[in-house]
C-alpha cells in the first residue's frame, strides 16, 4: 500500500513509529504537512496538491491533525476521502470528538458514565451553573483547549465565579464538571483500536497538580482494567465513530467516567507503558480493512470505480 500521515513534524515520536512500522511492514509512506496540502473541489475529478505536486496513488491515509489545525485538517481528510483514500479515522468523527461538548452530550445521550457537566452563556446564570455541578471545588474547562491546556480547577465557590466570569468576559467557550476527587489526580488511558482495547494505562499527576497528562508532567503505569472500564472505552469509542482513538477515564465512587475521547492519541507513552507495539497494530488494523474494501469493491457491478484509478503499488 501507499500510505501519506497528515502530520506537521515528521520527527514527532508518533509519526516516525508509524513511518517504521509502516515501511516494516513493506509499504510505502509519505508524511504530507496538511497546512501545505491545498485542494481543488471539483465533482468528477477532486484532487490534492502538495508544493507544487498532484498527489495520486494513495490507498489509506493516517491523520495526526493538532487541535489548533483541526479545521482545516479535516477539511484536507474530507478531500481524500472524496478521492476514495481509506482513512484512519474519518473527518467528520474527528470534528466530532475535538467538540468537547458535543462528544459529552453524544456520550450522555447513550449512557456513557461522565461528570456532571454545566454549560453556560450568560453571567447571570453563573450561580446557578455552579450550583448544578455541585458547587466547588469543580473544573472549568476551554472547549478549545488540549493536553491540559485551558483546564482549572476552582477550589472554593469565590474562585470558581471569578475564573468563570473572566473567561465569558473574554467570550471563551467553557464547560464547567464537578471534581472527581477520588480519583486523586490521576486518570486512565484506554488505547483503542478496532473496537478492542490494546493497552491501558495509569496516568499520576505530578504533586500538587490535578491534571494528569504527560504533556504537564504526569508519569505512566501499566493498569489492569476492570470489565467495566474496558467496555466504557469500546462504547465511546464507538459512539465517536472512531477507529483508533485514546480515551481518557476517572475511577470514580460510581464507576469509570469519560473525560475525553482523543481521536490523535500519542503513542510514546502508551507503548513505554504497556511495553506493545501499537503502531504496527494501527498498521495491521489499515491493512485489514483495506484488503475487506478492496474485496467489496471486486465483488460490486460497478467495480471500476474511482479507487482503481488512485491505488498506488507497494
Amino acid at each position: 500500500m501507499k500510505i501519506a500521515i497528515l502530520s506537521r513534524n515528521p520527527k514527532l515520536y508518533s509519526t516516525s513509529r508509524l513511518v517504521k512500522a509502516a515501511e516494516a511492514r513493506g509499504h510505502k509512506v509519505r508524511v504530507l504537512d496538511v497546512l501545505r496540502c491545498y485542494m481543488n473541489i471539483t465533482s468528477h475529478n477532486p484532487s490534492i496538491h502538495y508544493r507544487g505536486e498532484d498527489l495520486t496513488g494513495f490507498d489509506a491515509v493516517i491523520p495526526r491533525i493538532g487541535a489548533s489545525v483541526t479545521f482545516y485538517g479535516t477539511a484536507v481528510l474530507r478531500q481524500f476521502e472524496m478521492m476514495n483514500v481509506f482513512p484512519l479515522n474519518e473527518s467528520v468523527a474527528i470534528s466530532r470528538s475535538r467538540d468537547k461538548l458535543r462528544s459529552t452530550q453524544l456520550l450522555a445521550r447513550k449512557g456513557i458514565g461522565l461528570p456532571v457537566t454545566g454549560f453556560a452563556n450568560n453571567p447571570d446564570d453563573i450561580e446557578d451553573l455552579i450550583a448544578q455541578v455541585g458547587g466547588a471545588p469543580l473544573v472549568i474547562k476551554l472547549l478549545e483547549g488540549t493536553q491540559g491546556i485551558g483546564v482549572v480547577l476552582a477550589e472554593t465557590h469565590n474562585a470558581a465565579e471569578s475564573v468563570i466570569q473572566a473567561f465569558m468576559g473574554l467570550k471563551a467557550n467553557i464547560m464547567v464538571q464537578e471534581f472527581i476527587k477520588e480519583a486523586g489526580g490521576s486518570d486512565i488511558r484506554c488505547f483503542v483500536v478496532d473496537g478492542k482495547v490494546v493497552a491501558a494505562m495509569k496516568r499520576q499527576a505530578t504533586a500538587g497538580e490535578f491534571r494528569s497528562n504527560l504533556h504537564r508532567g504526569g508519569s505512566a503505569t501499566l493498569v489492569r482494567l476492570t470489565p467495566e472500564e474496558r467496555s466504557t472505552a469500546v462504547r465511546a469509542a464507538k459512539i465517536m465513530g472512531l477507529n483508533v482513538c485514546g480515551v481518557d477515564m476517572l475511577r470514580s465512587n460510581h464507576g469509570p467516567v469519560i473525560m475525553e475521547v482523543n481521536s490523535s492519541p500519542g503513542l510514546e507513552g502508551i507503548e513505554a507503558a504497556s511495553g506493545k507495539d501499537i503502531a504496527d497494530l494501527i498498521i495491521q488494523f489499515i491493512e485489514k480493512r483495506f484488503e475487506t474494501l478492496e474485496i467489496c469493491k471486486d465483488r460490486s457491478p460497478t467495480s471500476t470505480n474511482t479507487r482503481t484509478r488512485t491505488r498506488g503499488k507497494g
